[in-house]
């Protein structure tokens, strides 16, 4: 399994959250500084990981690095 380090922002449209393209980042303190670069300009960003197994295309829960914002309700649910 591999760990995957990734940045979510979302943008407001009307009154709706919208997804960015989700970024990925090699470490997990350049995905909090990216999501910190992101939060000022973005109505929600998250910072998270996830352990990912390759051959299978399995996803383990994400853990949560960072949370700045707004966030869709039960994102990771």
């Amino acid at each position: 399994m591999t760990t995957a380090y990734l940045v979510q922002g979302f943008t407001l449209k009307g009154s709706k959250l919208v997804a960015d393209v989700v970024r990925p980042c090699k470490t997990e303190e350049s995905a909090i500084a990216t999501a910190e670069r992101l939060g000022p300009i973005r109505a929600g960003v998250v910072a998270f990981s996830q352990e990912v197994d390759i051959e299978t295309d399995a996803y383990d829960t994400p853990i949560v690095l960072l949370e700045i914002g707004r966030l869709p309700p039960g994102l990771f649910e």
